[in-house]
């Protein structure tokens, strides 16, 4: 695209050259190649424009920022007034506006938006839809898989991955909003069909301060200030701040879908006579306006109800019939890491949870209590360099739902993992539980599971899908099921 109609198309103060074509645009100067803008952002850590020379001798076809262009400079200079979201609208308009070729759907909460995102993926396939997904596990067109970087990527990534799912046929993709990526514009000028609001618990306070501005920028998503309102927003509105969402965008006359696990509540989309095996999955009544339908899903527990309920509530606003999304649903195994049974033959349950706040630590561990005749065993840590108010607020979720508590690790990165432990202890103690404090992950699983008995369940929280620890500023494998299964087998070795 000629460098003048994206200046225009950026509202920006063009200098030097305008009639170079560029072909992509990126903030990351090792992405650069000829033919690239680049957009210098001065970020907390690093200055990009520290790295101009740099992409020039690449073959950038010009660099978009906040300030003037230096008097020295001889080659095509967009002046924007906010560098973020430049790079947004820039890899939009470079990419074709992929997001305008597809059905997309944009998922955010605290909360189950990776397996939301998995099921409304499985539900468009089962559609007959061929879909494509950005997630906090990976980013999949197809067949065609990678591992992911990040929940939700820059906004140059995604609109080359929307592209590229555009042109492999999909007339589907969903994808995970994260807080921070929406305030930092990762997620602007994206049409989105739908939104999705899963809930809000606190996490990442570190970054936003205060709940209300959390919300606020998850809010973001559903109201118009990205760019673009979606056409229907599907919310959970047995979370209070859902129930605030939905209010606030009905009042702005926005078409609101609402879901709720209570029959009283009036929600649009509710479920009924919900049943949960540990073996079996899951199993309720759906009433939606589309009519009834009995659901028989292999993912396990309550929480996975509001994830299916999402999802469904999104597949029938696309116009998918109900009786595919009852299919859907009895396919999708969901997200790994996920209340992930570990397998093996024994009289004792291992799971795998990705839980690291403390509202889906209770959630998980409500699920445990009534699947097991035995004891809750809970291995868990926090993480570090991270919000360290929910710590001893986990340590009292842990206490309180389990018979005996381990406390461990999580990515302890550059903080001292016995001061993060004796964060948690504070709040661990005050249930008058059973716990034992050990910061080595592994020797953690391993006692955690030599404690197990008949019908206990184990727990091993935090980590889910990860398949490393971050300690210091150096990543080490550790995959808290491939060390659960070593332990189960050195036990009934």
């Amino acid at each position: 695209m000629i460098i003048s109609a994206i200046s225009e198309a950026l509202n920006a103060t063009l200098s030097g050259p305008s009639n170079a074509d560029a072909t992509d645009v990126t903030h990351d100067s090792r992405q650069v190649r000829e033919g690239t803008l680049f957009v210098a952002i001065k970020g907390a850590a690093v200055d990009g424009h520290r790295f101009i020379d740099d992409v020039i001798r690449r073959g950038a076809a010009g660099i978009i920022s906040e300030f003037d262009a230096p008097d020295v400079f001889n080659g095509a200079w967009l002046k924007v007034s906010n560098a973020r979201v430049a790079l947004a609208k820039a890899a939009s308009i470079i990419n074709g506006e992929p997001s305008h070729k597809l059905d997309l759907v944009g998922v955010t909460g605290t909360n189950g938006k990776t397996t939301t995102t998995y099921l409304c993926y499985a539900l468009a396939e089962a559609a007959g839809v061929k879909p494509a997904m950005l997630t906090t596990v990976e980013y999949r067109i197809g067949d065609k898989s990678e591992e992911a970087i990040r929940t939700t990527p820059e906004a140059s990534d995604t609109n080359r991955f929307l592209r590229q799912a555009v042109d492999a046929g999909c007339g589907f993709a969903a994808m995970e909003a994260s807080s921070q990526a929406i305030d930092l514009h990762r997620c602007d000028w994206l049409r989105f069909r739908i939104a999705i609001f899963t809930n809000l618990t606190q996490d990442h306070l570190d970054y936003h301060g205060t709940m209300e501005n959390y919300f606020d920028a998850k809010k973001k998503l559903f109201d118009g200030r990205l760019g673009e309102k979606p056409e229907s927003c599907v919310i959970n509105i047995d979370d209070d701040w859902g129930l605030k969402l939905a209010e606030d965008l009905k009042a702005a006359g926005q078409k609101v879908v609402t879901i709720s696990q209570n029959a009283e509540s009036g929600a649009d989309l509710t479920a009924e006579n919900v049943e949960v095996s540990l073996l079996s999955g899951t199993t309720f009544l759906l009433r939606t306006p589309n009519g009834e339908k009995q659901i028989s899903s292999p993912l396990v527990g309550r929480p996975h109800v509001y994830n299916m309920l999402t999802a469904t509530a999104a597949a029938l606003e696309l116009g998918y019939s109900l009786d595919s999304i009852v299919n859907g649903l009895a396919k999708c195994v969901g997200a790994p890491g996920r209340f992930e049974r570990v397998p093996h033959d024994g009289d004792f349950a291992v799971v795998v949870d990705y839980a690291h706040t403390d509202d889906a630590l209770l959630n998980t561990l409500r699920t445990a209590r009534p699947l097991t005749n035995g004891r809750v065993i809970t291995v868990f840590g926090c993480g570090g360099d991270r919000d360290k108010t929910k710590r001893e607020q986990m340590g009292r979720v842990a206490g309180e739902n389990s018979d005996v508590v381990f406390i461990t690790s999580d990515n302890p990165r550059t903080e001292d993992p016995l001061k993060i432990i004796e964060a948690i202890e504070v709040g661990v103690k005050a249930s008058g539980n059973e716990f034992r404090s050990i910061s080595d992950r592994r020797l953690a699983i391993q006692e955690a599971i030599k404690e197990a008995k008949t019908g206990d369940v184990v727990i091993i929280a935090g980590k889910g899908h990860e398949t490393y620890q971050i300690v210091g500023n150096e990543k080490f494998h550790f995959d808290d099921r491939e060390v659960a299964a070593e332990a189960i087998a050195a036990k009934e070795s």
